[in-house]
């Protein structure tokens, strides 16, 4: 249980919620003079542990210090234990990922292979996202998504699943697709010739094989083998015996370990002034089945890097928040150091587990020559990374130049690039988009969305670019700190009549920042004052980079698009049937996820959504069917 600080009617100073601080276990947010939260912590005494960074005598880090420095607010909430306090810390730093707290970078983007066991016929999709409770199983994270979708397409050809991504019952609805034809899908539920059994055991083995378990999914394949050809069944036979051949072939790749035949995840941490690498091994039934690596932003950049505590920081930190979403937990994790809440991750893993976990850090023997041989592809991963990167800005800094000699502008000053564009179908669902490149990278945490309100419904791409800009230059105005940056470049999606539009918007507040128009069709480079448009080299980097800033901004704004105009679809059909309000509407929406999920529910299952009753349920289930299918 959780209880918040609430503050009394007259706000408090700091120096006074220091001095209100309790002693129960909890997770503290420390905030600058703006509101934002700088770090996220957990005690098991708050008002001991919060003191600690305020006492002049404390001996803190250099990163520390400068967190202490702007801290201008903090709140606090108290926990029952101090297992909910971990809890609660790694769900607070997912949710507000703040400066000062040591995070896994991007792991929302990091892809999983989600074996969607919730469906009557089970699919292996990839997905960025987990879903607790959803019914489904994952697998991952995984680093590379080349792996993943070779993995997708493996599996899809040793085991007989469902390849579309459609939500079928068994119920005869259509032919058997070309897939089916091809062998591809050779259950066809779409077309009601599924053999439930065969598709369970079928899902069973897909699952053995995520989860490393080869070994026991070739025994139990010959035993399969083996009765097919008793019972004369040698076409199944003969196809097992294929899949039993693929799979060895997987399996003698992999690395025989000799430290235990159960289940391992080893990590490594590396760090330096940059940040820091993990690299992870995955020993599952005593073999190494496979290996990622991770990054983490906010470790090692204040000097303390390779130091003990800098180290056992950012494992800690790492293995918090990798298995806060993990997918599977070992019976057994190799650390590197010493965590001082060894015994308390423990309890949280074997909660998320369900069994014993233990946690070691090996100071000799096979296991710490794991840990050591982990090290060491981490340092590798994380050269390897720097390199890439550093050229990589190398190229970008090199297009800025030539972009900025172009457009005959100071090239120190070509830092940050603006883009924007429409999208919009003949004038309904307008919405604007608007990114930021900073030294030739995408800053996503700066991209922005417009609604754009039109209410004559006239496709003037025009008029929608000038509310655009006129809206985004009146909140840099009036001081809203997410427009407050200034641009050193506008790129307009679009030619002259669009990026006259802007220019005018612009100028309106007294602003006069360099802005150019892209057009798609010839890839001329439109500048205000000039009569005849730049025609930069074909294959030059100056257009490259150009051309990367429109494609994303056109990608940002059509996918925000689709999502109203999807929204707006789903609730126009719901809208038509009589019996359906707003409350229902939303529980209908939530409880099966689309419209299209609807259709393909009997009127029973429709029944089981929250605020549904028999009749109401009817009546869609006859609408879905009828009329609102045409």
């Amino acid at each position: 249980m959780t209880t918040p600080h609430s503050p009394s009617p007259v706000a408090m100073t700091l120096a006074q919620k220091l001095e209100n601080l309790p002693t129960n276990p909890g997770c503290y947010l420390y905030k600058d003079k703006e509101g934002t939260i700088l770090y996220v912590g957990k005690a098991v005494n708050l008002r001991n542990r919060v003191r600690s960074y305020f006492h002049k005598s404390a001996d803190h880090s250099p990163k520390t210090r400068r967190l202490v420095a702007q801290i201008a607010d903090m709140e606090w909430i108290v926990t029952d234990t101090e297992l909910e306090a971990l809890i609660l810390e790694c769900n607070l730093i997912k949710k507000h990922r703040p400066k000062y707290n040591i995070r896994l970078r991007d792991d929302k983007h990091y892809p999983y292979l989600m074996l969607t066991t919730s469906e009557p016929f089970p699919r292996v999709l990839i997905t960025r996202r987990v879903k607790q409770g959803d019914g489904n199983k994952y697998f991952g994270p995984y680093t590379n998504s080349h792996a993943v979708y070779e993995t997708t397409r493996l599996i899809y050809r040793l085991f007989p699943l469902v390849t579309c991504r459609k939500y079928w019952t068994n119920n005869e609805r259509q032919k058997p697709c070309l897939y089916h034809h091809m062998g591809r899908c050779p259950e066809a539920p779409c077309a009601g010739l599924a053999d439930k059994e065969r598709y369970a055991q079928g899902v069973k083995d897909a699952e053995l094989f995520l989860s490393g378990r080869q070994d026991t999914l070739i025994r139990e394949m010959e035993r399969q083998m083996d009765a097919a050809a008793e019972d004369l069944q040698f076409e199944r036979a003969a196809k097992l015996r294929d899949q039993i051949h693929s799979l060895r072939t997987i399996a003698e790749r992999q690395k025989v370990v000799n430290t235990t035949q159960g289940d391992q995840d080893v990590i490594a941490v590396v760090n330096d002034e940059a940040g820091a690498c993990v690299q992870m091994f995955f020993i599952r039934g005593g073999k190494l089945i496979g290996q990622e690596h991770f990054l983490l932003d906010g470790a090692g950049g204040d000097g303390t890097a390779g130091s003990g505590d800098s180290l056992q920081e950012a494992t800690a930190e790492f293995v918090k928040q990798y298995y806060q979403d993990a997918s599977f937990v070992p019976s057994e994790i190799l650390l590197p150091a010493h965590l001082e809440e060894l015994e308390i991750m423990e309890s949280w893993l074997r909660q998320k587990k369900g069994a014993k976990v233990t946690i070691n850090v090996p100071e000799r023997g096979e296991k710490k020559h794991l840990i050591e041989m982990a090290a060491t592809n981490a340092r590798l991963a994380l050269e390897q990374i720097k390199a890439q990167s550093q050229a990589e800005q190398d190229r970008n800094d090199s297009a800025l130049r030539q972009l900025a000699l172009a457009l005959e502008m100071p090239d120190n000053l070509l830092t940050r690039i603006e883009a924007y564009d429409i999208s919009n179908v003949q004038g309904r669902h307008a919405v604007g988009g608007m990114i930021v490149f900073e030294r030739g990278k995408p800053k996503k945490a700066e991209y922005r969305r417009f609604k754009i309100e039109n209410p004559s419904g006239d496709p003037n791409d025009f008029a929608m670019m000038y509310e655009v800009l006129t809206r985004r230059f009146n909140q840099m105005t009036e001081g809203n700190p997410k427009f407050t940056e200034e641009p050193d470049l506008i790129l307009i999606d679009g030619g002259k009549g669009q990026l006259n539009a802007a220019r005018d918007a612009m100028k309106q507040f007294g602003y006069d920042f360099p802005m150019i128009g892209l057009a798609k069709q010839f890839e001329l480079v439109f500048v205000p004052g000039r009569d005849e448009p730049i025609e930069l080299p074909r294959n030059s980097a100056p257009l490259f980079l150009l051309q990367r800033v429109r494609d994303e901004v056109h990608r940002f704004a059509i996918a925000y698009h689709r999502n109203v105009r999807g929204r707006a679809a789903q609730m126009s059909v719901l809208d038509e049937i009589p019996g359906i309000g707003p409350t229902r509407r939303r529980a209908l929406l939530k409880f099966f996820g689309s419209v299209e999920k609807m259709r393909q529910a009997t009127a029973e299952e429709l029944a089981k959504a929250p605020g549904m009753n028999g009749k109401v349920a009817g009546d869609l289930y006859a609408y879905l069917r009828g009329a609102g299918t045409a």
